[in-house]
């Protein structure tokens, strides 16, 4: 059995590799863990040997003893014969140095600096990722130098490490690491959080996340994202999973997307869809995008002339579940045209049998499907409105725009990312 507490990969690189004899036969030049446990078993050393190029790959079991000095093998040099990886064996600075993992509890994704081998049982395993400042520094061989300097100051940075059975195996297909899809923890994270770790990810990395999640998070998340990127994770999902995450957007902003997409794409999507929630898409892609039309939502709160506080309030329950806002709620009279408004505190305030007519505030302020966004954004901000509804030619009501989308539509790209949602889920 080898003598072996606890070690980094980086120091073993560092290390020289010797014969039973004590010659010096070359470096190391990776190891090899065996894949499926919660912690892998180290099993493979890489050997780089002096004068040649060709590598050995050695089994762990040749190796007699660990030390500060050097790796001991068990043979003479003469008899060293090279193996191969069995199936599920991984190399580790191959495979997932420099790979990138998803640290839920820090809402970010990180770099692996280093790894940690740990004696577990009498057998040597993988037990821990580096991700901070002092992995970084010991992998340049610097760390001695930086503590003596933090030291100065009274100060010791901390190890940073994430344990192996936080992160999911390694993909032996594709060799590359799989992202810790602890699902209940990425549903838990602010959506703004989670749309920051799938910007900082690959592009098959925010695939493999956003195709784990369920549709409400991912869409949540989607929903905080600059376009662009919302369009580069469209592109990377299944048509099945892009429908489903297309029906909890908001429809506006599924328009958006949906009418970014080539037409044959774009189609197949809105044929995936709920039906209900892909007529709400293709009405709304009948608008030019800089109009209020464009910018529209059709969820938003609309009640009967004629109700009372109390059967108003009932009725927001059941209806103001899918609306966007309900902030506002607007009274529509028996032609469905627009004909008040009222706020949900005046509504709360009133006294159950006043007559919801007698609190609404007539004489709206509108705009209809054509009107520019500038206009609409100007007449929000002048009026200091959340929404403005937007009626077609008989003053029926045929959606709302709503504050921050009508500020985001005419603020260059680069502040849209920092306007707050105010009407977030």
């Amino acid at each position: 059995m080898i003598f072996f507490s606890e070690g980094y990969v980086s120091e073993l690189l560092r290390m020289n590799v010797v014969d039973r004899d004590g010659r010096l036969v070359g470096r190391v030049g990776d190891i090899g863990v065996e894949l499926g446990e919660s912690f892998p078993l180290v099993t493979k050393l890489l050997l780089r040997p002096r004068g040649r190029r060709e590598p050995l790959i050695l089994p762990w079991s040749v190796i007699r003893s660990v030390s500060t000095e050097a790796i001991a093998l068990t043979h003479p040099h003469g008899e060293l014969q090279s193996t191969q990886l069995e199936e599920g064996e991984v190399l580790l600075v191959e495979s997932v140095l420099d790979n990138q993992i998803v640290d839920v509890e820090g809402h970010r994704v990180v770099r692996v600096n280093d790894l940690k081998l740990g004696a577990v049982q009498g057998q040597v395993r993988l037990v821990a990722v580096g991700v901070g400042t002092r992995s970084l520094l010991r992998r340049l061989n610097i760390e001695g130098i930086a503590l003596r300097l933090w030291s100065w100051f009274g100060r010791r940075p901390h190890e940073r490490l994430i344990s192996w059975e936080h992160v999911h195996s390694l993909d032996p297909t594709s060799q590359q690491l799989r992202l810790d899809l602890e699902r209940e923890k990425l549903r838990r994270l602010n959506p703004a959080d989670l749309a920051d770790i799938l910007g900082e990810l690959s592009a098959l990395d925010r695939a493999t996340v956003v195709s784990g999640l369920d549709e409400e998070t991912a869409a949540a998340a989607m929903e905080e994202m600059e376009f662009e990127l919302q369009q580069a994770v469209l592109d990377s999902l299944e048509d099945e999973k892009a429908a489903d995450i297309l029906e909890e957007i908001d429809p506006d902003d599924a328009a958006d997307l949906v009418g970014d997409l080539p037409k044959e794409r774009a189609d197949q999507l809105l044929g995936l869809m709920e039906p209900e929630e892909a007529s709400d898409v293709k009405e709304l892609l009948k608008y030019p995008d800089d109009t209020a039309g464009g910018l529209m939502t059709p969820e938003y709160v609309a009640v009967p002339a004629g109700m009372t506080a109390q059967e108003a309030i009932g009725y927001l329950r059941k209806a103001g579940e899918e609306a966007e806002t309900i902030y506002y709620c607007y009274v529509l009279d028996d032609e469905k045209r627009l004909i008040g408004v009222f706020s949900l505190r005046d509504l709360i305030v009133a006294p159950p049998t006043r007559v919801i007519d007698d609190i609404m505030v007539r004489g709206l302020i509108s705009v209809t499907a054509e009107t520019s966004h500038e206009e609409t954004a100007g007449l929000i901000a002048r009026y200091n409105l959340l929404a403005i509804p937007v009626v077609d030619e008989g003053k029926r009501l045929v959606g709302i725009v709503t504050v921050d989308d009508a500020i985001a539509a005419v603020l260059p790209g680069r502040l849209k990312k920092q306007l707050p949602k105010v009407f977030a889920r």
